[in-house]
């Protein structure tokens, strides 16, 4: 059962010593003025787990590990949040996650597709939390990648409440799940005390789930929200209120300005939200502990985000004392617990181990074989076969599907490098490489593009990179993850991660260019052509794109409203393993060409 750390890692620990090996120092309790009239309440917090369970990663077929030897999953997680409560027996202990829980890894997509639980299994991720007892989750945005049917059955699988108070009905404004829950807690001989957990979703799920969402759910803002229900939690009796919120902390939006609301709106809920007392932060997969001051109130409010895949347990503690008759927070202190320090719990790795075990045999199928080993290592910087293998797939699916007229346009197909580790083995290629290779859940879809808009769509790409003179050589830092400027209204632009970076080829003819990183953005595509003969801006294109593009994922211009000419709802990965098996040898020398490459004046440049 893979459960234990690395050899090299820390000793591995269990119960209350896990605790002190974590990094958790048990902060005392402020001397008792009065018996009864203080408490402490502790909010711990999970993130992001994405489907991870065990601490297994299921692309390499081994044990999780990385370069700091962090370890992931749900079980490590939880023995973590258990030994808290067998130390603190007799205090208020709340146990939240803060969303991204059924998407992510081979597990949690098997029983989205290959074995829904809309077909009656029990999803892995729901047999583990209960068996964790948290008290409650807010809703991530990758909770509605498969449906909405899938996520009320997983919803109908929980011994908690899913919450998303912003996650509304699009004709009525009211939201479809649970905005809040209360729960009270004995204190002796005092007064119970009454938290309330408000949950907050991501605006953003109204472009990355358009397919799934339009005109059944809305997204407002998260600080529109709480606005409004952070008072009524207090009507009600709220002395503490706690925010679940599937929102980074930094204010920046990764769709710019395609929404009113931004991404990334922990810290401005904290701010501008009078009433909340500590928000477990989601979405950012950062390790961050903050207090910024409410502007209305002057009081801190309490912000944690415990990384993601259950690599750490946040710890939120709240001390309290009683007030004319009512609680009140009179001082907040976070932390973070690293889960590499301990084993997994037992109970929940002996939950799921036979649904592994299952996926474990899925993922390792053989399903063809590859004349050459393919990696995507440098597909950052140069046009790499893997890549091409990708575009060929999606634009394959597109030319076949399309009718009418609109089966004489050439067809084009974008790619981007999602994971740079990624490769395909010279010889036997299995499930597990081709989900290594296009890791997102996203589906097809066609849309007609004009040449001008090609050319528009690839200049915006390209911000990708940073501005060089010379040839170089340049390492791939020097040139990749450029800053974008910040959207309308807010101050911090947003590093460009590697998978907003597209490059588009053509099918049956190529598509050429140059990008000339010495320019400034928005005067990068150079020599701009197709089977030889430059692009005229007229010039119409059928172009492959997936779902989070065409829903405006990333702030790619014209795509979102291009017209529509392909879309059979079918997900690009199963579509490369089909693929795959149809033709059963992926042969580079039949699809691999080197379409586009990064210049400074016309002069190829260098990269170690």
């Amino acid at each position: 059962m893979p459960s234990q750390p690395h050899p090299s890692r820390r000793t591995v620990l269990t119960g209350a010593a896990a605790l002190t090996a974590a990094g958790f120092v048990a902060q005392p309790l402020p001397a008792l003025a009065k018996p009864g009239r203080q408490t402490r309440l502790t909010v711990l917090g999970t993130t992001d787990l994405h489907g991870n369970v065990l601490n297994w990663d299921y692309f390499k077929n081994v044990e999780y590990d990385d370069s700091t030897h962090n370890d992931i999953g749900l079980a490590k997680a939880a023995t973590l949040i258990k030994a808290h409560r067998a130390k603190h027996p007799d205090q208020p202990i709340l146990t939240l996650d803060a969303g991204d829980t059924i998407q992510g890894t081979p597990l949690a997509y098997y029983y989205a597709r290959i074995d829904p639980i809309t077909g009656g299994s029990v999803h892995p991720m729901a047999n583990a939390m209960n068996l964790v007892g948290y008290d409650a989750a807010a809703l991530g945005n990758h909770e509605f990648n498969y449906g909405l049917d899938t996520l009320r059955t997983f919803e109908s699988q929980l011994n908690f409440p899913l919450l998303g108070a912003n996650a509304v009905d699009a004709a009525t404004g009211r939201p479809v799940f649970p905005p809040y829950v209360i729960k009270r807690f004995k204190v002796h001989g005092a007064p119970d005390l009454t938290v309330g957990v408000l949950g907050l979703t991501n605006p953003g799920i109204a472009i990355w789930d358009k397919a799934n969402v339009e005109g059944r759910l809305e997204f407002p803002g998260l600080v529109e929200q709480a606005r409004k229900y952070v008072p009524e939690l207090k009507r009600r009796g709220c002395d503490v209120v706690v925010v679940s919120a599937h929102s980074g902390m930094d204010g920046t939006s990764s769709y710019g300005d395609a929404l009113p609301y931004v991404e990334n709106a922990s810290t401005l809920v904290a701010e501008q939200v009078p009433g909340i007392d500590a928000i477990l932060v989601g979405h950012a997969h950062k390790d961050l502990v903050a207090k910024p001051t409410n502007t209305t109130t002057g009081q801190e409010v309490l912000l944690v985000e415990p990384l993601y895949w259950g690599m750490r347990v946040a710890v939120m503690d709240l001390d309290l004392e009683l007030e004319r008759g009512r609680w009140k927070v009179v001082e907040r202190s976070g932390q973070l617990l690293d889960s590499n320090t301990v084993a997994g719990d037992a109970a929940v790795l002996a939950a799921v181990q036979e649904q592994h075990d299952t996926v474990v045999s899925y993922v390792n199928s053989p399903i063809g074989t590859s004349t050459t080993a393919l990696s995507a290592a440098r597909a950052v910087v140069e046009d790499v076969p893997i890549i091409d293998f990708v575009q060929l797939v999606q634009a394959d699916a597109v030319k076949a599907g399309l009718t009418g007229a609109d089966a004489a346009l050439p067809v084009l197909s974008i790619a981007a490098p999602f994971n740079r580790s990624a490769s395909f083995p010279a010889g036997q290629v299995s499930v597990r490489d081709v989900a290594g290779l296009y890791i997102y859940d996203n589906t097809l879809l066609g849309v007609k593009v004009t040449g001008a808009q090609v050319k528009d769509y690839l200049e915006y790409s390209v911000r990708y990179f940073k501005q060089v003179s010379g040839t170089g050589p340049f390492t791939l830092a020097d040139l990749t993850n450029a800053t974008a400027p910040p959207p309308p209204g807010q101050t911090v632009g947003a590093t460009i991660p590697d998978y907003n970076f597209d490059s588009v080829a053509g099918l049956d003819a190529p598509l050429t260019y140059d990008i000339d990183v010495s320019q400034p953005v928005g005067s990068r595509i150079v020599g701009l052509a197709y089977d030889g003969v430059p692009v005229a801006a007229g010039q119409e294109f059928a172009m492959a794109v997936n779902n989070y593009r065409q829903s405006g994922g990333g702030g790619f211009p014209h795509v979102k409203t291009a017209p529509v000419v392909y879309n059979r709802q079918n997900e690009i990965r199963q579509l490369i393993i089909d693929w795959v098996t149809a033709h059963g040898v992926i042969d580079p020398a039949q699809f691999a060409s080197v379409a586009w490459r990064l210049v400074s004046g016309g002069q190829p440049i260098t990269i170690s």
